[in-house]
């Protein structure tokens, strides 16, 4: 068995995604271990300890920010980059302060992966954009972070937002608008 250094816990419901990461991962040497749902990954976790994993933020019956801590504790040392098709700010800060150590916009390549999973300290060489984001962009950054505030209660968020709970819910089964 390999070192649990080179053992890589990768946690998405996407079949798919998860065998090309998976391969990329195992051309690259690493050690693999896939799960496709957060019973399965905390399995994964508990029996092979590994050191590096990424998460999906919105798996299919569960949050990515809710297995997060629970992951941590069953292995403390692990460096999470939490992994989004469905990016926000909200959503990137919540992650970072419950542990992760990176969060990266799908669609996102091995390489780029391990580097989010390797970097220690933040870059202030970071580009920052020269337009601000389109009103679109606001509104669903207000979304999630209202949705965040209700603990994913998509009833309760729609309420606090004045609208329809139906019209939440297609609005969030949308991808994200970019900036």
């Amino acid at each position: 068995m390999q070192d649990a250094d080179t053992r890589l816990l990768i946690i998405d419901d996407d079949e798919m995604f998860c065998h090309v990461l998976s391969r990329a991962m195992t051309r690259r040497g690493y050690e693999v271990l896939v799960a496709n749902d957060a019973e399965q990954a905390l399995a994964l976790a508990r029996r092979h300890r590994p050191q590096l994993a990424t998460l999906d933020l919105k798996l299919e019956h569960s949050s990515g920010l809710k297995l997060l801590p629970e992951l941590l504790e069953v292995m403390p040392n692990c460096r999470i980059v939490v992994l989004t098709g469905y990016s926000s700010i909200a959503t990137a800060v919540e992650a970072i302060k419950l542990g992760a150590v990176n969060y990266l916009c799908k669609p996102a390549d091995a390489d780029e992966i391990l580097v989010a999973l390797g970097r220690e300290e933040g870059d202030p060489e970071a580009e920052v954009a020269d337009n601000p984001p389109s009103i679109n962009r606001i509104a669903w950054e207000h979304i999630q972070k209202v949705l965040q505030e209700h603990d994913g209660n998509i009833s309760a968020t729609a309420r606090a937002l004045g609208m329809h709970r139906r019209t939440l819910q297609r609005k969030l089964q949308k991808r994200p608008v970019r900036r």
